[in-house]
């Protein structure tokens, strides 16, 4: 089922219904579809300089906010990175029908390894922004004082009696700014527009409780766990200077660029002076990139 939605943006968003839950997309362009899946904390705006690009370029473009975030539903459930899998999943079969080439930033990264790597009759090709390494940082990435202080940090935004304190904190929209500052590596790029983006979804009922299920969650498969069982290609691109998906990450992706006849094909370019969003910090070189990218399939 699909109702129109009013939008801002100049982007056509429409509500389609999955499991009882209200999933707001987009649909824009005819052609090759791909799949656009942002990150955490994100939504279809974050797409906002690269749809209607992509979609002129004679592409039919999809864009989604997963359950929990942007204008879609927040139920208070248990989020894991296969909630959003199987979302997906229903998504294409509904709506697509087809291989797609899915195109995700951060944990929408992650996801469409996943997407490629369980589900090869939906997806012709992956398009990877600074992929994350999981929905969540593994306890073992963090030394033991910071251990401890995300350990505290998840119990605080859990408790029924502070979390709502405590996310209400974390929503300003000073904090967001500042956190942005933190990830974009041109504090231009910062607006006012895209502060309001992350901001109003955390205002919606139940985003507290969505955050706070998410940060508990367990972190999902690891890239280097998916790869060896993705048999469509690749085009990876990642910001040099992203302090959230540090460039050291992406050595794998670079290593099966230069591998000689490795199959399948992996593309990568790393983007100087941009952060962990690069679709977003510069939408004029991603876009080109993915559709310089796209005419070789």
């Amino acid at each position: 089922m699909t109702a129109q939605l009013t939008a801002p943006n100049a982007l056509e968003k429409q509500v389609w219904m999955w499991r009882g839950y209200r999933i707001c997309h987009v649909v824009q362009g005819t052609g090759q579809p791909l799949v656009l899946i942002h990150g955490f904390g994100a939504s279809i705006g974050h797409w906002r300089k690269n749809i209607p690009v992509l979609a002129a370029a004679g592409y039919q473009v999809h864009a989604i906010d997963l359950l929990g975030f942007g204008e879609s539903d927040k139920p208070g459930i248990d989020y894991a990175i296969e909630t959003w899998e199987s979302l997906l999943q229903d998504y294409w079969r509904e709506h697509i029908g087809h291989p797609a080439v899915f195109v995700g930033n951060s944990i929408g990264g992650l996801i469409t390894l996943m997407m490629l790597a369980h589900s090869p009759e939906m997806a012709q090709a992956g398009v990877l922004l600074n992929c994350a390494g999981g929905l969540s940082h593994r306890p073992e990435e963090f030394n033991l004082p910071l251990r401890f202080m995300m350990g505290t940090f998840t119990k605080l935004v859990s408790s029924n009696l502070l979390g709502p304190l405590v996310f209400n904190e974390v929503r300003r929209k000073f904090r967001i700014r500042g956190s942005l500052k933190q990830v974009y590596h041109n504090p231009t790029a910062v607006t006012d527009e895209l502060v309001e983006l992350l901001y109003r979804p955390s205002c919606d009922p139940g985003a507290q409780k969505v955050f706070a299920s998410i940060v508990s969650a367990p972190p999902g498969p690891r890239p280097i766990e998916l790869l060896p069982h993705i048999k469509q290609p690749l085009l990876v691109l990642w910001g040099e200077r992203d302090p959230w998906t540090p460039i050291e990450g992406a050595t794998i992706y670079r290593e099966l660029s230069e591998t000689p006849d490795v199959d399948p094909p992996v593309t990568f370019h790393s983007i100087p002076d941009t952060g962990h969003c690069p679709h977003d910090e510069q939408p004029e070189v991603v876009n080109q990139l993915i559709q310089d990218w796209l005419q070789t399939l």
